[in-house]
């Protein structure tokens, strides 16, 4: 068998530094978890569909996990994969994991054959913890299909029914294994977490990132949002086996103390209905899921049961960029902060802070945290442009991760000599030194030799009164090379605009140019989601290619 190698290319002086300077904290991210049970036994970690979990019940359900693992085989630096819903298990398996020094792989459920086989091959897990049926998909007879092609994988743990040859997770948790007599020691600078990320690649690109790159850099992004003296309590509408939802066991409870309000999946309604229930501080979510909580009349500033959204600080929307509109109605519904995050699981992060002013989070992403990475926008040749020039986003600081996982040429592609991510956005610093957000390379539409900006179409868009939401996109065209296409969600009780009107709309209202108006126009009842809870775009251009009705 082979093992997964990483190799952090950031330079050994400069993560030396980041700890001689405390932007790391020097311990393994189970260590931390402790301090708080520690600290706080009572105090509650997970607010879920069962009810309350303390931190002194989440720390015993995952040594006693931990020992499960132990008795598996499972060893400091072993890859163990986890597809789990968001809830108080996916929780205790990521302590679990971190507590035997291997290194979690957790994925969305939803992940099909080819991007699980793609995964498994690349990682090479020794241990899988599945869910076994999800609706009509039946996992376990997936991994069992999938394990005669994949010879690390020595053990699968499994919540339901299992197959022959399968460990029982609710058999473990209905008598739970007494916790270890000791536990490895961890070197904070070793893989911690393998973070899953769609991207524009065939196969989902995985990134490794240490123990210090999690609770240092992800932490004090994190951190920097928090207000008052209490702990945070933070609803995560994403899938917590996301990039964006790695913030959630590891930051959220392990660095911050703080507690997680969970649903197994999103839901508008339960989410609304949540705030109310358990009172959270913030919200993690993309700009879809704030767009339909929205609708819900429950927000309503007349509503007669209107719930009570006071305990909210903010509400974190990252994944895709958000339209100004659904910025300032969510600042409006809610009656809380609005930040705007852009960032990836290829390591870059910058984001609006809480008492920034409507105009600045519905234009930038905020000013960098040196805290967290550090932005450089380049030229092609990799110098710096100046101040408001446009160039590719580069990122480097205590999150940076090490390396993509069994991937040379992606770590070819996408990082430098000194350890700088290469992003493949495009964007500007401007005068006040925020970062902003002008398109992304790959996606460039080229129009019959012009470069058209669909970031700059799908905003626009997004301003027309009937639309609720939008995509723009590039699709082949035989004599132009691509023409521009959008997908549109109307406003309910709005009339749905066609694509002459759309196209008036951009031009004399918004003043678009005639080169960059749309060519097509797909009308849908909602946009498809990806596992990780964005918007999938290769279902939206298979649809299209598949001739789907367009104007």
């Amino acid at each position: 068998m082979t093992a997964t190698v990483f190799h952090d290319l950031v330079p050994a002086e400069l993560r030396a530094r980041w700890t001689a300077e405390g932007r790391y904290p020097g311990k393994s991210l189970f260590a931390l978890f402790q301090e708080h049970a520690a600290a706080r036994p009572d105090a509650p970690a997970v607010l879920d569909g069962q009810g309350v979990m303390t931190y002194a019940e989440l720390e015993r359900t995952a040594l006693g996990l931990a020992s499960a693992l132990l008795d598996a085989g499972t060893r400091p630096g072993d890859v163990v994969a986890v597809n789990l819903g968001n809830g108080r298990l996916a929780c205790a398996v990521d302590l679990a994991v971190a507590a035997v020094g291997a290194i979690g792989l957790p994925y969305p459920i939803g992940r099909r054959r080819q991007d699980t086989y793609a995964m498994f091959r690349r990682a090479r897990p020794t241990v899988a913890v599945i869910t076994r049926q999800v609706g009509e998909t039946d996992y376990g007879a997936l991994m069992e299909e999938l394990r005669p092609e994949l010879p690390e994988l020595r053990e699968v743990f499994v919540t339901g029914e299992p197959l022959p040859g399968m460990r029982s997770v609710d058999a473990l948790l209905a008598e739970l294994p007494e916790p270890p007599a000791a536990l490895p020691g961890t070197d904070p600078d070793s893989v911690a977490r393998i973070l899953v990320s769609s991207g524009s690649e065939a196969e989902p690109k995985m990134v490794a990132y240490s123990h210090n790159a999690l609770a240092g850099g992800r932490g004090a992004f994190v951190r920097s949002l928090v207000r008052g003296d209490g702990p945070p309590r933070i609803m995560f509408m994403v899938p917590l086996a996301s990039s964006f939802g790695s913030t959630g066991t590891f930051v959220t409870l392990a660095v911050l103390g703080g507690s997680l309000v969970l649903m197994p999946r999103f839901s508008s309604a339960e989410a609304v209905r949540l705030i109310g229930v358990h009172r959270p501080t913030h919200l993690m979510g993309v700009p879809t899921m704030f767009q339909e909580m929205l609708a819900d009349p429950r927000l309503g500033s007349d509503a007669a049961d209107r719930v009570d959204t006071s305990s909210l600080t903010g509400l974190v929307c990252g994944g895709a960029g958000v339209d100004p509109r659904t910025v300032e109605e969510s600042v409006r519904a809610f009656g809380c902060a609005f930040v705007n995050l852009y960032g990836s699981a290829d390591g870059v992060n910058c984001h609006t802070q809480i008492e920034d002013d409507l105009e600045t989070v519905q234009n930038t992403a905020g000013r960098p945290n040196p805290d967290v990475t550090t932005i450089r926008i380049t030229a092609e040749d990799g110098s710096e442009v100046p101040t408001g020039g446009i160039g590719e986003i580069w990122s480097r600081g205590p999150m940076t991760p090490l390396c993509y996982v069994n991937a040379p040429e992606l770590d070819a592609l996408y990082r430098t000599e000194g350890g700088w991510v290469r992003t493949g956005d495009l964007g500007r610093i401007d005068g006040e030194g925020r970062l902003n957000i002008t398109g992304r390379q790959k996606e460039i539409i080229i129009r019959a030799g012009l470069n058209i900006s669909p970031a700059e179409v799908e905003a626009l868009v997004n301003t027309h009164p009937a639309v609720k939401s939008a995509v723009c996109l590039g699709i082949p065209h035989p004599r132009l090379g691509e023409q521009v296409c959008v997908w549109v969600v109307p406003l309910p009780g709005q009339p749905v605009p066609d694509l002459d009107e759309l196209r008036r709309y951009l031009f004399e209202d918004r003043g678009l140019e005639r080169a960059k108006l749309p060519e097509r126009l797909v009308v849908l009842g909602e946009l498809p989601i990806s596992p990780a809870g964005k918007v999938d775009k290769h279902v939206l251009k298979a649809a299209l290619t598949a001739d789907s009705p367009a104007s």
